[in-house]
């Protein structure tokens, strides 16, 4: 998922990919870079999404190089513009769309137009919105996501919002797992984080956290 607040956008994911009931990866990393400002949720096919943000990488690289001055630095000439690279990734997607089982969102921030999000799903639509949610465990938490949504949230609003979120697909998915990690982007850059499970917040029927903190101390 990922999320537009006042400044940047929040683009958060689990960890796990599961072969049918079998899980192959408890670790994964579906949040990819594309360029310094713009990067990719994945769901779906991991092979699929892997070889589009691969692909998109590359052409998106090659544009930033191509229309930087050879004053620029290095951090200027892999910048682009998100909303191109969200049009790159629609247009692989709809082109492919028989071929291709991916779902993707595409966020970041620019000099134009600030922080953006947009979503990618099966068949190659392109949607823009203040957030949006893929993947398995979607179903389970749109209708927390909308009631709980506000505009022009901060960043630390938005970080603990994205991280309540998946905690609770994770707690009714059971293709959702792991840890949660969070990309937050905004003109300074990004930064990455990574939330461990004892640190996820509890669903309201799971242990409560006063609970779960004696549990951590008497092991620690």
């Amino acid at each position: 998922m990922a999320v537009k607040y006042a400044d940047g956008v929040v683009l958060g994911a689990d960890s796990r990919t599961s072969t049918g009931t079998y899980v192959a990866n408890r670790a994964s990393d579906k949040i990819t870079r594309i360029c310094d400002n713009v990067w990719m949720c994945r769901s779906g096919s991991a092979a699929d999404t892997q070889n589009v943000a691969a692909y998109v990488s590359r052409l998106a690289e090659e544009h930033a190089v191509s229309v930087s001055s050879a004053a620029a630095g290095a951090e200027e000439r892999l910048t682009c513009d998100v909303k191109l690279v969200a049009n790159l990734t629609k247009t692989i997607a709809y082109e492919n769309k028989e071929r291709l089982q991916a779902g993707m969102i595409i966020a970041g921030w620019d000099r134009k137009l600030g922080p953006q999000v947009y979503g990618i799903p099966l068949g190659g639509a392109l949607v823009e919105a203040p957030f949006t949610v893929g993947g398995s465990g979607s179903a389970y938490v749109y209708g927390w996501c909308d009631d709980t949504f506000k505009e022009d949230m901060s960043r630390d609003e938005a970080e603990t919002w994205v991280t309540r979120a998946i905690s609770l697909a994770i707690a009714r998915d059971a293709s959702s797992g792991g840890v949660i990690r969070l990309v937050t982007i905004d003109g300074n850059g990004c930064e990455r984080r990574m939330i461990q499970p004892i640190e996820q917040p509890p669903c309201d029927d799971e242990l409560p956290q006063i609970k779960r903190a004696a549990d951590v101390e008497m092991t620690t």
